[in-house]
């Protein structure tokens, strides 16, 4: 068996785009899962906030918060959030933009933190964004989070005073400081055995042909990842050609 593939992503509970993403990834890591050169993948979700200036209640539509934050008019803005719905249907999920109470996620990200200890990180990710995306829940308020935490077997208790204190917020920001460091400025963003990275909601054959490239890659001989590297810039250089 070879050695685990880690996964580190970056993500928002709020990004529409990153639920999509991770269930992009999700059926391109199930193919590669499959294949003849299986490996466990192993996925570790990091916080970033694409709106930290947003309100926790934010009064208005989805639709509205996207008018003002884009600059472009409502009827627009319904266009683009109709438009990203109908890619969610495509991979199974019913985005509810109508009932979505849009809100600041920071505190969010203190709970999923939280749920890491407890080896829950991947529920609650997963929980948040059913919440957020399909149930009209609200991912902003301490006690709405407790009772989702709650419910994926975070005690509820120690959940209010992490969020009360602050407890998880230095976890948050070192995550975003990372991002900083890594040059990444949106999300989602998937960087692959601490050394690969692979921005956006990219099809589930990218994903699994990247995890077989990671672990091909590990074997290789420094001669061999010489060659490799001189035929990406060969087959980049003769695509930029071609698009002349």
């Amino acid at each position: 068996m070879n050695d685990s593939v880690k996964v580190d992503v970056w993500s928002d509970i709020a990004c529409p785009w990153c639920y999509i993403g991770k269930r992009k990834f999700e059926a391109g890591a199930a193919a590669f899962g499959a294949g003849p050169d299986a490996a466990p993948v192993e996925v570790e979700y990091h916080s970033f906030e694409l709106s930290p200036d947003t309100p926790v209640d934010f009064e208005g539509t989805e639709a509205e918060f996207l008018s003002g934050h884009k600059g472009m008019p409502v009827e627009q803005a319904q266009q683009m959030l109709e438009h990203v719905a109908g890619i969610a249907e495509g991979v199974g999920l019913d985005y509810d933009f109508d009932a979505m109470h849009h809100t600041n996620t920071v505190k969010a990200h203190q709970v999923i933190h939280l749920a890491k200890q407890h080896g829950k990180q991947l529920d609650m990710v997963e929980r948040l964004f059913t919440a957020y995306f399909e149930r009209g829940e609200h991912v902003g308020q301490d006690e709405s989070l407790a009772d989702l935490a709650a419910e994926v077997g975070l005690d509820r208790d120690e959940v209010l005073t992490t969020l009360r204190d602050d407890g998880q917020l230095a976890a948050v920001r070192a995550d975003q400081a990372q991002a900083q460091a890594f040059g990444i400025n949106g999300v989602p963003f998937f960087v692959i055995d601490g050394k690969y990275g692979v921005s956006g909601a990219q099809d589930p054959a990218a994903f699994e042909q990247v995890l077989r490239q990671v672990v091909a890659l590990r074997s290789s001989t420094p001669e061999e990842l010489a060659a490799e590297q001189q035929r990406a810039e060969d087959d980049a250089a003769a695509d930029a050609a071609a698009a002349r």
